[in-house]
């Protein structure tokens, strides 16, 4: 037991070098800045808003209380047990992913950005997990935490918290265009909230500026499927 024990960590100090403790801080920073931030604002406006209330920031920005029980920007797509387990899977397997990316040194960048998909991704689960257990209904009325009654809706069947519009185009289409003249126009419509822009900053820095990682690991198994095909 005790050979096992010692061998566990001599692999644990092999592997924890010194650029592998700081890449681990730096990646915990970002993860709890992101998860803390999100958190705080959603408990915010549930304990302070009630549902469709809206606060005018500028012409081009609102903060406006709603929920969603879907994916990221209020699509609902599938089952709410299927969603909300699909997510807690996807965020394990981004979880290994940033500790592979520091496996394999990556460039901090990178990591960084896999580490805000894994933050807005947790901090998305934790809502449909736990606020319908923590958190009164807020139709027609502020929320209170933790009520005497009990929540409202049981554990995984919590709805996520969005709040910040951007209605940066608000106008008409001119009544001159066939089907859709004289319809009100918004650009950008959805609500949306910390963890999904963190979500959204991660996956468009891996694409713009991140692109390598991604072709090198599919070259690699293209170069693994060839080897075993021969």
């Amino acid at each position: 037991m005790s050979s096992a024990s010692s061998a566990f960590k001599k692999i644990i100090k092999n592997v924890m070098t010194k650029e592998v403790k700081s890449q681990v801080l730096k990646v915990s920073i970002i993860i709890f800045v992101v998860l803390f931030i999100d958190q705080f604002s959603k408990i915010w406006i549930k304990t302070t808003m009630e549902i469709g209330e809206s606060i005018q920031v500028t012409n081009w920005f609102y903060i406006l209380f709603v929920e969603n029980p879907g994916m990221a920007f209020g699509m609902e797509l599938f089952n709410k047990m299927f969603l909300t387990l699909f997510r807690i899977v996807a965020v394990a397997a981004i979880g290994y992913g940033i500790f592979y990316s520091i496996k394999k040194k990556f460039s901090f960048g990178f990591t960084a950005a896999v580490a805000l998909i894994f933050a807005g991704a947790l901090g998305n689960i934790i809502d449909c997990v736990f606020y319908g257990v923590l958190f009164s209904s807020s139709i027609g009325q502020v929320a209170t935490f933790l009520p005497e009654g009990g929540g409202y809706a049981p554990l995984f069947y919590g709805k996520v918290v969005d709040m910040l519009y951007f209605p940066l185009i608000d106008t008409t289409f001119p009544s001159w265009i066939p089907w859709l003249g004289g319809r009100p126009f918004t650009f950008f419509d959805p609500v949306f909230n910390i963890a999904d822009s963190a979500i959204c900053i991660g996956v468009f820095y891996i694409l713009l500026f991140q692109r390598k990682y991604i072709m090198d690991s599919s070259d690699g198994k293209e170069k693994s499927n060839k080897k075993q095909s021969a």
